[in-house]
Parts: C-alpha cells; sequence; structure tokens
C-alpha cells in the first residue's frame, strides 16, 4: 500500500487562504497556485512573444515590431498638447519613453493575464493574448507606412505568447496530485528560464536580421562630392575658449532629433527615388546618384523645432549640401493654382509648405549631406529637406521620398489636424547658454553668452538685461549668413547677490523680439529667455 506524499510546508495554509482544500493532500489546482506563480507566467508570455515578433521582422526590410507598430498609431493619435508635454518633459528621449511606457504597461497586463490563466481560466488568459494580437496587427495594417504583410510579427508574436502561457501554465498547475507545491514551482521556474532564453535568443536572432537592412555600411561606401560653389571653412569658433557657449556648427552626433519615427527607416539608394509631381506640368523622378550629378550648393542653415520652449536645446546649426529646390521645381513646371509643397516620408510622415518659399530665393535644398559627411541615418538619409526660415514640422522632412504640387484646401500635413498651425515661420529667439539657470558663480567678472537665430533675416543685434536695469548691447560672434544662427557674450562684473539675467535679439530687418510669453502650441513659443543666477559674497 503506497504512502501518501508529504505535504509541502505552507500547502494547506495556502490552500485555506486562496482556495479550498480538496483534501489532506490538495492537488494543485489553479484557484490555489500562488498570484505570483501567474506573474511569472505572464512575464515569460509576454517576453516569448516580444521576442519572436523582434525576430521575424529580420524576414523583410518593411516588417516592423508590434511594440513599435503600436507605438506609431499612439504617435500618430497624439494631440499637439500631449506632444508638447512629452517634448518638454523628455526632450529628444521622447521616443525611448513611450517605448518604455507601453513596454511597462504591456508587462502589466501580462501579469495580470498570467494570474488569471494560472488561478482561473486559461481560456480568459488565451483570448487576452488573443485580443493584443489582434491590435497590433490592426496598428501594423492601417498604419501610414503599412505594408501588405506588415501584419506578420503581430500574428506569429501572438502564437508564440499562448503558446508559452497554455506551457507555463500547465506546468505550473499539474493534473497530478502526488505533485505538490514545491514541485509544481520548480516546474514553473524551469519553464519561465526556457521562455527567458527562448526570448533572448530570439532578440538577438532579430537583431543580427535586422543588420543587413542598416544603411550605415552603404553610407560609408558613398564618395562625397564637391559643391559649385563650397563654402570658406568656418571662422574661429569662439566656443572653443568661451566654455558653455554653443558651437558655430553643432556636430552631428549631438544635432537634435525630433519626428514620429520610433524606428528610423532602412531605406538603400538602389530602391530610392525621389518624386515630384501633383500640380506640375512635367513629373519628375529623380534616383540618388542623379541627384548627386547634378550641381550641388553649400549652405549653413538654422533648424528649429516648434516644440522649442524659450531657452530650449531643440535648435542647432549645421552645413547643408544639396540640390536647390527651385532648380528642379523649376524642371517640373510648376502651376500657378499650385500653392502647397507637400512632402512625403518614405515612413509615411508628411508635412506641407508655401511653394513661395521654395521660389523666393531663400536657400532651399534637398540635402545629401550634413557636416561634411554624408546625411546621418537619424536626419534622413538618404535625403532630407531644408527649408530657410520654417519650423521643421511644416518643412525639414526627412528620409525625404516625394513632392507633391497641391493647394493648402485640398490637402494638411500630418500636424495641421493635430491643431498646429498652417504657415510656420521660425520666430527671432535668443538663448543664454551660460551661465546656467540656477548656478551659484564666483566673485569674477563672468561671461553671459548664448546664440540667437532669425531665419532668414539674420540677427544684427543682441541685448542683455541685468534685474530691471536698461537693456545693454552685447558682442556678436561671427557671421555664417542670414539663415544662421549667431553666437554673442557680454562681460559682466558679477556682483554678490541674486541675479535675474534676460537676452533679446533683434532680426535683420530691425525689429526686436516680441518679450510676451506664449507657450510651443501652435505656432512657436515667445519670450525672453530668463534665468536666475547667485554671485557668491
Amino acid at each position: 500500500m503506497n504512502e501518501p506524499d508529504e505535504q509541502p510546508p505552507g500547502a494547506a495554509e495556502l490552500a485555506t487562504k486562496d482556495g479550498p482544500q480538496h483534501s489532506l493532500n490538495p492537488v494543485l489546482a489553479p484557484s490555489v497556485a500562488p498570484r505570483w506563480w501567474g506573474a511569472v507566467a505572464g512575464l515569460g508570455c509576454m517576453a516569448v512573444g516580444l521576442g519572436v515578433g523582434a525576430l521575424s521582422t529580420g524576414l523583410a526590410r518593411s516588417l516592423r515590431p508590434p511594440v513599435l507598430s503600436v507605438g506609431d498609431r499612439v504617435v500618430d493619435a497624439t494631440p499637439a498638447w500631449l506632444k508638447d508635454f512629452a517634448i518638454a518633459t523628455f526632450g529628444t528621449n521622447d521616443k525611448t519613453a513611450l517605448i518604455v511606457g507601453t513596454v511597462l504597461l504591456l508587462a502589466l497586463v501580462s501579469v495580470l493575464t498570467g494570474m488569471v490563466a494560472i488561478r482561473h481560466s486559461l481560456t480568459v488568459g488565451l483570448a487576452v493574448v488573443g485580443a493584443f494580437g489582434l491590435l497590433g496587427m490592426a496598428a501594423a495594417s492601417f498604419g501610414r507606412a503599412s505594408s501588405s504583410i506588415g501584419w506578420l510579427p503581430s500574428l506569429l508574436s501572438t502564437l508564440a505568447a499562448g503558446a508559452s502561457l497554455t506551457l507555463l501554465c500547465r506546468r505550473g498547475t499539474p493534473r497530478s496530485a502526488s505533485i505538490g507545491l514545491v514541485v509544481g514551482r520548480r516546474r514553473l521556474l524551469t519553464g519561465a528560464g526556457a521562455a527567458a532564453l527562448t526570448a533572448a535568443v530570439a532578440f538577438a536572432g532579430g537583431w543580427a536580421l535586422r543588420g543587413r537592412f542598416a544603411a550605415d555600411v552603404e553610407r560609408a561606401g558613398i564618395r562625397l562630392r564637391r559643391p559649385l560653389k563650397p563654402l570658406p571653412p568656418p571662422p574661429a569658433d569662439p566656443a572653443t575658449t568661451l566654455s558653455g557657449l554653443s558651437p558655430l556648427i553643432v556636430p552631428n552626433r549631438d544635432f537634435y532629433r525630433i519626428d514620429t519615427s520610433l524606428l528610423m527607416p532602412a531605406v538603400t539608394v538602389e530602391e530610392w527615388a525621389l518624386t515630384l509631381d501633383g500640380m506640375v506640368d512635367r513629373p519628375q523622378r529623380f534616383t540618388y546618384d542623379q541627384l548627386w550629378d547634378r550641381e550641388l550648393f553649400e549652405y549653413d542653415i538654422t533648424l528649429s523645432c516648434v516644440s522649442n520652449e524659450v531657452g530650449g536645446e531643440l535648435v542647432g546649426n549645421a552645413r547643408w549640401v544639396g540640390v536647390r529646390l527651385d532648380d528642379l521645381l523649376a524642371e517640373c513646371g510648376v502651376r500657378k493654382t499650385a500653392d502647397q509643397i507637400m512632402t512625403h516620408s518614405v515612413d509615411g510622415f508628411t508635412a506641407g509648405f508655401p511653394v513661395e518659399a521654395a521660389m523666393d530665393g531663400r536657400d532651399a535644398i534637398v540635402a545629401l549631406t550634413m557636416n561634411g559627411e554624408v546625411l546621418p541615418v537619424a536626419h534622413g538619409y538618404p535625403a532630407r529637406l531644408i527649408v530657410p526660415g520654417l519650423y521643421g514640422y511644416v518643412s525639414a522632412t526627412k528620409w525625404l521620398s516625394r513632392l507633391e504640387l497641391t493647394r493648402f484646401d485640398q490637402a494638411q500635413g500630418f500636424w495641421i489636424p493635430r491643431g498646429w498651425s498652417v504657415r510656420a515661420p521660425i520666430k527671432t529667439q535668443s538663448r543664454i547658454d551660460t551661465p546656467i539657470s540656477g548656478s551659484t558663480l564666483p566673485r569674477r567678472p563672468t561671461a553671459i553668452a548664448g546664440v540667437a537665430w532669425a531665419p532668414i533675416t539674420g540677427i544684427i543685434k543682441v541685448e542683455v538685461q541685468l534685474g530691471e536695469g536698461p537693456w545693454q548691447q552685447a558682442e556678436l560672434g561671427p557671421s555664417l549668413g542670414d539663415a544662421a544662427w549667431r553666437q554673442w557674450w557680454f562681460s559682466w562684473p558679477a556682483t554678490p547677490g541674486t541675479h535675474l539675467l534676460r537676452c533679446r535679439a533683434t532680426d535683420g530687418t530691425g525689429k526686436a523680439q516680441t518679450g510676451l510669453n506664449a507657450p510651443p502650441a501652435p505656432d512657436g513659443a515667445t519670450g525672453y529667455h530668463t534665468i536666475k543666477v547667485k554671485v557668491e559674497a
């Protein structure tokens, strides 16, 4: 006669607390399993699902991980005020914050799903997994850059997650009455370890497979070509001797990046082309090599994001080389009825700006290089648009694929229905780079310094105000042209006490920037950048 199995420590208490005690030697049923077992099962199922989803994106260039597909739809639905809040809070890390937040939310749902599946009903748990899978497939199928098989990663991810949840729940709730809590826990944890290993291998495989779509190797092999009228080398940069001052030319690695793409497009020049069509007499299509073979021009141009707060860092100056936009439009024969150029990105983003901004003589270009190197992927490779004097949300389209001549009353860019202004001229602004607001300074002469910009009229004067005193003129740094920002500095004796410091700029027309405070939405922030510092006694 077989002796009854020894009851594991704590099993009776668990059965009494969390579910009915079916016998003196309780069967480990779903209603008895500890809640944390469900959390382990749910997280394991999520890890495998995400891993398989990442692995499947290596099958084709157009496929995206399910989390990013859902994140893209979140970006698409983001109202202006929320976008502004995200950028103000997280800066250029707003996309990372969105992805992390999405994963954390998914982890929470997975934990709850695992608890339901292992303690109550596996069928309900699988239904939740299936619902999230359908959400991912819909997000990938109906986005602005969806592909015919965009749903595939979400489908494979859902099947893998469902299978993992089933296996983990069965390992955690064995049917045999001879297996108690200790053995069940061991089986669940070994299963969870296997799930984690599977997820890690899948993620690594997906990373390796996606690597073959990367454009970095292709970029490295492209030979730069000399512009028709290259600019002289930049003058000596005061930032090299004035600590804290922004440089004349912002290095590519430090240049701000704001766009709607959670996964930067992987575009090869073999498949890429720029199309000009719409309300034109002669539609055109240019390959990458055809653009390089045209006359190239070099310009120093400052870009600014409309979400930039007063004194913010979402602005930068770079040296660009590209093809003049007015030359391309002249070859197409723009019809008089067209008043808007709608730009299209390979990721589905759209932005529209006035035709006259491309035809009034300003140096608008389709840029191919940035600061002496082939356009970085993060900044729009193979080509992007640069239109001096307009905020980026209407003009500075990255990964450019199409220029469509249309009308404002017939088409709207991505951000216009979301509350941003149709026409978006950059407003004259100035910023104090040094000293830093809130800092304590030694009692000695100190330089107040920063940058000012007013594309396309340029900066002719910057003034500084100490407390409620008079405005005093600062010294201007070298000029790189009216489309580029201007450095400035002011020698201050830094007397003891707490001080408010302000700056204001005057543009090339003689108009000073406004001191009226306004938020970024809907057409750019205004006001004087003001900081507070303390000088030691």
